[in-house]
């Protein structure tokens, strides 16, 4: 992450753990220092809210945009459209594969303008999950489970090759292979951290964990205080 320069209302704060520094933008200064009232935000708004005061930076993240969350409280409802960044993306073979398909035309775009290829990357960490390509060929037996990975890396080798590739081609994309469980149950168990922390020059932050998903079952990780939209997709 790159966090923004402006830092309007002087919320970044500094917190140890552990013997261990962190920053974060809090929103108890904000509220301190000129965006009184936030306290009563609804959570999910306040989630929203850091996102924005973390990014300020005159270009993508306005001061408008911060006051719209805060104006928010008069009327229960906003017109202003606002430049939330996910912590990180979720997704599922069928929509992830085109994705990545995108990113290696993005780069073979740039290569032949002669620049630098590997500056194309995800901005947000992505982890997509393999799961809706897997079939039930073998089942009632002990070692059905085994059996049907096996067949599934056979009938599918060239695509999960490409995936591969694309794993050890940009970064902050991680993919979770076959055989792991299904989108939303890898999300809830294994992927989600409430609290996100990461690295930017000398400095690391805390910020809160949030998502966007393709799968329509994405939202269930709201129930561990994780904020995530999901999506749906035609299935015909």
């Amino acid at each position: 992450m790159k966090p923004g320069k402006k830092n309007s209302y002087k919320s970044l704060k500094n917190i140890n753990i552990n013997g261990k520094d962190y920053k974060y933008y809090s929103l108890a200064e904000a509220e301190k220092n000129g965006l009184s009232g936030i306290s009563k935000l609804p959570k999910s708004l306040k989630v929203l809210l850091e996102n924005l005061l973390r990014y300020e930076d005159d270009l993508s993240v306005s001061r408008d945009q911060i006051e719209a969350v805060k104006k928010w409280l008069k009327e229960k409802k906003s017109n202003t459209e606002i430049a939330y960044r996910p912590a990180r993306v979720l997704l599922q073979d069928y929509t992830g594969i085109p994705a990545v398909a995108d990113l290696a035309a993005m780069r073979e775009a740039v290569k032949e303008k002669n620049k630098d290829p590997n500056t194309i990357n995800p901005l947000s960490t992505v982890d997509l999950v393999i799961d809706h390509s897997v079939q039930v060929d073998q089942s009632a037996k002990p070692d059905s489970f085994e059996k049907n990975v096996d067949i599934e890396f056979k009938r599918n080798g060239e695509r999960y090759s490409f995936l591969k590739w694309g794993q050890q081609a940009f970064n902050n994309f991680r993919i979770v292979p076959p055989g792991t469980g299904i989108c939303h149950q890898v999300n809830l168990e294994y992927l989600s951290k409430v609290v996100w922390s990461e690295k930017y020059k000398e400095d690391e932050y805390l910020f809160p964990d949030t998502l966007v998903g393709t799968d329509s079952h994405t939202t269930m990780v709201n129930g561990l205080s994780v904020l995530g939209w999901g999506g749906w997709w035609n299935r015909s």
